[in-house]
């Protein structure tokens, strides 16, 4: 298939969506189709479209191209006229707000690039997403009973029961038909999808499953699918065990039920997907957090969710970013994570005194700076490779502690969104002057 042709078959694509979503708002208004609904309509219509992508097109950048093209589409329906009485209608007629079409483009693009050529790692959480989502979300509107608190909103026990339902048989189904494993891997592994998958789904918010969810499974897919049973029993064990410790915790350290979910998740499958070493100080972020909201509370609305969407994005940023240029990106991502944790910590101490603030922070400093030796120790040469950075945290330390000590005023709003900022500012500029990114372009 020659270029000219990919490129069409590209933008004819985009023409099929807008077709179906006009579609779809001229049978709302004929028959008085509800909102939920028609949103519904199109995520099924557009996820179905997507699982063909890779036998549509024999190249890997007319995808790229098109999920692009439809970003830009999807930022245009956002328009507030069109959004409301236009086109836009079909996907923003709801009452709450929702990143969700956004999410879902970005998540078939992130999903085609990281499965790497292995079918099953983009077909299963497309379908997932597309299938299982959508029918949790009408049946839960349709017959739910048995609600429980999302953000400012709420989901139904019912569309969750569905939801398992629906996952373990598209699991299953591309599993038998997409790999080799042994039924009884399938089995196990199409559980443990389901389970996940509905955790990941019942602790999501504003749209943001269809990125959580999709990712989720394929990083957890990419990891432990091609396991012994033995591993993924003993991989089931832990995720039990994490749901029984943060059932305990969580009312003790303040968490609502839905933020307990959240952090549930995260935390499996920050250990789940990573070396041990590297996911302490990510988990250090989360404890940090629940510090600072105790000592010293932002005027944020869901200050718990807002840090688990911050170390999710940052997380698949590092994990995006070391595939594209083939230089693992863990050491990076590590000294993030402490510059995350430190200006959280530095927040949780403003109660304190000046000089005991400041002996504080440097105890912490010192203490980040002894798990970090012990990561680089524990981690192999080719995550190492950039060398031991302790320019870099050194600076990233003074930055994210003393920027909260000088500008205090400053993180009583979108705290979370700038301590990130601060965290990822010199880990990233450092990574693109290691890889010497003009050079990989040449």
């Amino acid at each position: 298939m020659n270029i000219t042709f990919q490129v069409i078959i590209a933008f004819t694509s985009v023409a099929v969506l807008l077709g179906l979503m006009a579609v779809v708002r001229r049978i709302a208004q004929t028959i008085g189709i509800n909102a939920e609904v028609q949103r519904k309509l199109v995520h099924i219509g557009t996820g179905l479209y997507a699982l063909t992508l890779p036998w549509l097109f024999p190249d890997r950048w007319p995808v790229y191209m098109l999920i692009a093209i439809t970003l830009v589409m999807m930022l245009f329906l956002r328009l507030p006229k069109v959004a409301k009485s236009g086109l836009g209608s079909t996907l923003h007629g709801v009452d709450r707000k929702s990143y969700g079409d956004i999410l879902l483009a970005l998540s078939v693009g992130l999903c085609f690039f990281l499965s790497d050529g292995r079918t099953y790692l983009y077909v299963l959480p497309i379908a997932v997403l597309t299938l299982a989502d959508a029918a949790a979300a009408l049946t839960g509107s349709a017959y739910g009973t048995r609600f429980f608190q999302v953000e400012d909103g709420h989901k139904s026990i019912e569309g969750c029961a569905v939801f398992f339902v629906v996952t373990l048989l598209v699991s299953i189904l591309c599993l038998m038909l997409l790999t080799s494993f042994a039924p009884l891997n399938i089995i196990v592994i199409s559980l443990m999808v389901a389970g996940f998958g509905t955790l990941v789904e019942a602790a999501s918010w504003r749209g943001f499953d269809n990125l959580f969810l999709p990712m989720g499974l394929l990083v957890f897919l990419a990891i432990y699918a091609d396991k012994d049973l033995t591993s993924l029993i003993i991989l089931a064990v832990f995720f039990a065990v994490t749901l029984l410790v943060f059932r305990f915790l969580a009312p003790k350290i303040g968490l609502t039920s839905h933020a307990s979910r959240v952090y549930i998740t995260t935390v499996f499958l920050l250990f789940a997907v990573t070396a041990f070493q590297n996911a302490i100080i990510p988990t250090l972020v989360l404890v940090a957090h629940a510090w600072c909201g105790r000592t010293n509370p932002c005027k944020g609305r869901f200050p718990d969710l807002d840090v688990i969407a911050a170390l999710v994005l940052v997380s698949l940023g590092w994990l995006v970013l070391g595939n594209a240029t083939g230089w693992n990106a863990v050491s990076f991502y590590g000294v993030t994570a402490i510059g995350m944790t430190m200006g959280l910590s530095a927040l949780a101490l403003a109660p304190l005194a000046g000089v005991n603030r400041m002996i504080a922070m440097v105890a912490l400093a010192v203490g980040l700076c002894a798990i970090r030796i012990w990561v680089v120790y524990a981690n192999p040469d080719y995550a190492n490779w950039a060398g031991s950075l302790w320019g870099v945290i050194i600076a990233t330390l003074f930055l994210t502690a003393l920027t909260p000590v000088v500008f205090p005023n400053a993180f009583w709003r979108a705290r979370i969104t700038k301590l990130t900022i601060l965290s990822v500012v010199l880990p990233f500029g450092f990574y693109v002057f290691s890889i010497d990114v003009i050079g990989l372009l040449r």
